[in-house]
């Protein structure tokens, strides 16, 4: 398997978003986040965010096909929900980054696809002049009723890339899941590393 990971940004962007929103779909169906993707919602949401200002798009490709993505913007061009947290503790997010979704179908896990996901992003953002990065996970108690008996969470490769959970520092995100009748509100755990 020969894969190549590579940043896009401003027009680049635009046309991987379909790609990126299929990608959306199918990894986050499963658990934890056990989403039920909407295409509509999947095509204002990544609007936005390809509208951003140093917003980037980092692609795993197999050939010509992207398997995997990783996006990243500024913090202050995040939405309020995702900002409000930083500001109610007096962290400034001009020098912060936001790293957004990191997706893999499951076929192509465990190559360093990953880690490349991470250096190019941080890469991007340390080059925009952020001292900082952050992203949101899905918090799920040890006794969820989906949880896979196999589920080993990526805690741990979060902190060997450098980041720590931050204590209380969360927000609320609704989504519809599978088996759901309407969206329901999941906690969101920030976690953090500076350079």
């Amino acid at each position: 398997m020969t894969i190549s990971v590579r940043p896009l940004t401003g027009s680049e962007i635009a046309a991987a978003l379909g790609d990126l929103a299929q990608l959306r779909i199918t990894v986050f169906a499963a658990y934890p986040y056990l989403y039920d993707g909407d295409a509509a919602y999947e095509a204002a949401y990544l609007a936005e965010y390809a509208a951003a200002r140093d917003a980037v798009l980092v692609a795993a490709f197999d050939g010509a096909r992207i398997v995997g993505a990783a996006t990243a913007a500024p913090m202050m061009h995040q939405k309020a929900e995702f900002r409000a947290p930083f500001a109610a503790r007096g962290i400034d997010v001009s020098r912060l980054f936001y790293f957004g979704e990191s997706v893999l179908l499951p076929e192509y896990r465990g190559a360093g696809i990953g880690h490349a996901f991470f250096d190019q992003r941080e890469a991007h953002a340390a080059g925009c002049g952020a001292g900082a990065a952050c992203f949101a996970a899905v918090v799920r108690g040890q006794d969820h009723p989906a949880r896979p008996a196999d589920y080993t969470p990526l805690d741990a490769f979060w902190t060997r890339r450098g980041y720590a959970l931050v204590p209380g520092l969360t927000t609320d995100l609704a989504w519809k899941e599978h088996g759901a009748p309407e969206e329901r509100v999941n906690v969101m755990q920030y976690w953090m590393r500076q350079w």
